[in-house]
């Protein structure tokens, strides 16, 4: 049973507005969903060491508490440092993320003044990723096609709703874009898991281009750009596909940027680790929701990410 979805999961359909009267229904949707996340993480936690005892398989009852603290200790500890390996058995059984994130935090930390903030993908949408340095302090506005269960709007940051291919925004708006693992949807069916509007069942392995190519008219001259996508051997599972060589390629070109780095990460039964890309090129992902490339590795989605800064 999976409790909780991906994070990042974020790029799905916006509901329709809501007559004005019954905007107050829908404010208390969602203190409901608050607590019943709430409850769920509290159920979580207690079932973790029943999760142990199974083995930590991937997505079952205290996945979500043993991976939540191991990013929390991976950026804390500053563990994915650039050049440096990855500790030996680093996130065993758990999901790109536990590499995604405290990648994100080092570079973020490394690149100074953050200035203002967009997280295309909602993927930073979690408290205990929002209260950390340096985003705790960001000018940060995150922004999905949907409106979130949970939000911080307390803590000060903005939330936006709509397509990342007809952003809002007026041109060189942002110092700092982050988009982690969010691409990968963009252009795909997100009836799947998201919307049952049927005007978002598409199938444009590129759509992803259309997004970069807004992204750099969002970011300002010299601002950066810190994207993350699962990577190996092409491979559609309708909802989120991997990223070839020719892909990541058209990816970073629509973008368009003065400089950029690249760097590729890989999982294994024995954990994850750095990687090259002419290593990671026939990796594959495994799909939690339909069981699609499922094996004993305990891989808890992509076995490969590429990982991109780049700066307009």
């Amino acid at each position: 049973m999976m409790l909780f979805k991906q994070a990042g999961d974020n790029y799905r359909e916006r509901a329709p507005h809501a007559p004005l009267g019954h905007r107050r229904t829908g404010d208390q949707r969602m203190h409901v969903d608050g607590a019943l996340f709430k409850a769920k993480e509290l159920l979580d936690a207690t079932l973790l060491p029943v999760h142990a005892l199974r083995g930590c398989p991937p997505w079952s009852l205290g996945y979500y508490t043993r991976k939540k603290r191991a990013i929390v200790d991976a950026i804390d500890q500053n563990v994915v440092r650039p050049n440096a390996p990855l500790p030996a058995g680093f996130g065993i059984g758990l999901d790109e993320r536990v590499v995604e994130y405290p990648w994100l935090f080092s570079c973020l930390r490394a690149s100074g003044q953050l200035g203002k903030v967009l997280d295309a993908g909602s993927t930073l949408n979690h408290e205990y990723i929002l209260s950390r340095d340096p985003l705790d302090k960001a000018d940060l506005t995150l922004m999905t096609l949907a409106p979130e269960k949970r939000c911080y709007w307390h803590m000060g940051y903005s939330y936006v709703f709509g397509d990342f291919r007809k952003s809002p925004f007026q041109d060189a708006l942002f110092d700092t874009l982050i988009s982690i693992s969010t691409l990968e949807h963009v252009g795909l069916d997100n009836t799947l898991l998201y919307t049952n509007d049927r005007s978002k069942a598409e199938s444009d392995q590129f759509g992803f281009s259309a997004a970069m190519s807004e992204f750099r008219r969002i970011v300002r001259p010299g601002g950066r750009c810190f994207v993350t996508v699962p990577y190996g051997q092409y491979e559609d599972f309708g909802w989120f596909q991997l990223f070839d060589a020719q892909m990541l390629e058209r990816l970073i070109n629509s973008f368009g940027p003065s400089t950029h780095q690249v760097e590729f990460f890989s999982y294994r039964r024995q954990g994850w680790e750095r990687a090259t890309q002419a290593t990671v090129e026939n990796a594959t992902a495994f799909d939690p929701h339909s069981g699609r490339g499922r094996t004993e590795d305990k891989a808890g989605c992509a076995r490969a990410i590429a990982c991109i800064q780049m700066t307009r």
